[in-house]
């Protein structure tokens, strides 16, 4: 067993629970947690999967909601060393099925069946943690835009190393940011990285993880002080701001999340919110990379305290907590994970302060709700249409999900498909977050000097480009 200081993830973060002894660290609706008591949780679970036979590298899936119990199980897992594996809702069948098959030895549907198996009295000094640093602590999956989500590696060493838990290496972003963390919500799930890293943080900080069962009101009923939102949220809330203003008094920052904001859509925001904006800029492989404070420039990312290079315009990058590469898949991992750098496949400049501006992305790719899917599984999907010939898609903006699926199909003898059936089609696939929201007809597409289509000329015909 490694001494106490040298242990590695969640040792940092059992310390804080300790610390806090009876301070609210968590909260749902009108259950409040001490520090103590998580910490507790967190030892029950940890006994309860070592009696299932669960330690060091073996793979245990958590389908869990937002609560309590679920925050304590993914600790306890990382506790025993686990490999974990979280499980976002909005996955088909088949892409579960799939998760499920990642040599998983322990599948987490019901944490109360844990806590009550495993109810017995563990001091909370006794709790030790056995990840050894070179295993994988957890699979974070991308999309799965391409059937199978891929999974991103991330070692035990390398979640030691993320800021969250080193007040001490925290850059001045994350330190401001972690000033205004009172009260945090959580909702949607905690597989996700943004909503469990920031939680984290929060816990650091000294502030208390608060669950929000209906997001949308929660900052004025659960007077939160911060919380995560995609740009289409933001714009939601600011039109709402200014249409009736509501109660926003305890808010203090805005985590804005999953799409790059526009120098325009972030002056509004913070005319009508005030100072409260951090636009963070971080992929799944990599973790954040950059973060911009409500006092850097509109349309920036802020100053990245981790390494960056531009490579005819595009960004590779190296983070303290990045992956090492995609779970059982070497020529992906090899394009993307390239001698200690992420290829980012996003493109970007750095203005004459040294912000980063993000300026496009060099991969065919559609963001939904803070989700990334590539484009060319889905326009394989619909190619298989039998009154389509040919299918391409491009990114269209939405209102309601940043961007959204518009398909351009050359149909077969001029039987243009339904929309709903083509929306059928790539539900069953690759899930509704994939399916198009809109379908044009064409003769043929627009083709580029290299002979490939051109998907710029496509998204012009909807004015996106």
């Amino acid at each position: 067993m490694p001494a106490r200081d040298a242990e590695p993830f969640p040792r940092a973060v059992l310390d804080v629970l300790g610390a806090a002894a009876d301070r609210p660290v968590f909260e749902h609706g009108t259950r409040v947690v001490t520090g103590a008591e998580l910490l507790d949780l967190v030892a029950r679970v940890a006994t309860a999967l070592r009696r299932k036979g669960l330690g060091p590298g073996d793979g245990v899936a958590l389908l869990l909601g937002v609560t309590v119990e679920a925050f304590a199980t993914i600790l306890a897992a990382h506790v025993v060393g686990a490999r974990v594996v979280g499980v976002r809702p909005g996955l088909t069948d088949t892409q579960v099925e799939h998760l499920l098959g990642l040599d998983i030895k322990l599948v987490v549907r019901d944490t109360a069946d844990l806590v009550t198996t495993g109810l017995v009295t563990v001091p909370a000094a006794a709790l030790h943690c056995d990840g050894h640093p070179g295993d994988v602590a957890r699979l974070i999956h991308t999309s799965g835009s391409t059937g199978a989500p891929k999974a991103c590696a991330q070692t035990y060493a390398s979640m030691a190393n993320a800021w969250n838990t080193r007040p001490a290496a925290w850059p001045p972003a994350v330190r401001e940011l972690a000033a205004r963390l009172g009260r945090y919500l959580v909702f949607g799930s905690l597989s996700s990285q943004v909503m469990f890293e920031y939680a984290v943080l929060t816990l650091t900080a000294g502030g208390t993880v608060v669950v929000a069962d209906d997001p949308a009101t929660a900052i004025t009923d659960l007077r939160a002080t911060a919380r995560v939102i995609t740009v289409p949220g933001l714009a939601k809330l600011v039109a709402a701001q200014r249409h009736s203003p509501t109660g926003l008094d305890t808010l203090e920052a805005l985590l804005v999340s999953g799409s790059p904001l526009t120098a325009e859509r972030h002056r509004e925001a913070l005319d009508v919110l005030g100072p409260v904006l951090f636009h963070g800029y971080g992929q799944t492989e990599t973790g954040m990379i950059s973060m911009a404070t409500p006092s850097d420039p509109p349309g920036t990312v802020g100053k990245p305290p981790v390494d960056v290079e531009i490579r005819d315009g595009e960004l590779y990058v190296r983070t303290p907590s990045q992956a090492s590469s995609y779970w059982g898949a070497p020529e992906e991992s090899a394009e993307v994970f390239v001698d200690g750098w992420v290829r980012t496949r996003d493109l970007g400049r750095f203005d004459e302060d040294g912000n980063l501006v993000l300026t496009g992305r060099a991969r065919d790719v559609v963001i939904v709700n803070a989700n990334l899917f590539h484009i060319g599984p889905i326009e394989h999907v619909l190619a298989g249409h039998p009154d389509v010939a040919e299918a391409y898609v491009v990114a269209a903006p939405d209102d309601d999900t940043g961007e959204a699926v518009h398909a351009f199909v050359v149909p077969r003898a001029d039987r243009v498909p339904r929309l709903a059936e083509l929306r059928e089609l790539v539900t069953a696939r690759l899930g509704a977050a994939c399916a198009p929201v809109r379908v044009t007809a064409i003769t043929e597409p627009p083709v580029a000097p290299s002979g490939k289509p051109d998907k710029r000329r496509l998204a012009k015909l909807i004015g996106t480009a």
